[in-house]
């Protein structure tokens, strides 16, 4: 059985699972879920910088309104559920957990912990981050040893 890190910002579309699930063919996925949510208020501007970039005004407009801290806690448990819900629905294993710090070492540790054979970083673009190559799969490349591979979400949830 394959097993894959796959870290995520948000609960994982019918589009994102059927894409994720379908990356090695007819093996078996053992999926472990990091999720981590929203940050700080200084994650703001970034993100409303993205929002700009893809054209969506209203998105970036609307960042005030996004929780953060512990509001964004308990919608981070739901996503989380409804994610692994939906991956075993598709016929694979999962497990999960929320971040709450230090993502990086969070992912580190988990790979380590269960011989992972490959991260799955599945995000929104963040064309700051990524530029700077400060995005999460830029940063894991050079600390968990496995391959690391980057996909974009397929919608907004």
């Amino acid at each position: 059985m394959f097993t894959s890190v796959l870290m995520i910002e948000k609960a994982l579309t019918s589009a994102d699972v059927e894409f994720v699930t379908t990356l090695h063919g007819d093996e078996q996925v053992a999926f472990h879920v990091l999720l981590q949510p929203r940050g700080e208020q200084a994650d703001r501007l970034l993100r409303a910088i993205d929002d700009v970039a893809l054209g969506e005004l209203d998105e970036a407009a609307r960042e005030r309104e996004t929780p953060e801290g512990e509001d964004a806690l308990s919608q981070g448990q739901k996503a989380l559920a409804v994610s692994l819900t939906a991956l075993r629905s598709s016929g694979n294993e999962a497990d999960g957990r929320l971040i709450e710090d230090h993502p990086l070492d969070a992912l580190k540790a988990l790979v380590d912990e269960i011989e992972a054979d490959e991260v799955i970083v599945l995000t929104d673009p963040h064309y700051v981050e990524e530029f700077f190559h400060r995005d999460w799969a830029s940063r894991a490349r050079h600390k968990v040893g496995v391959p690391v591979l980057k996909l974009f979400s397929h919608s907004k949830v």
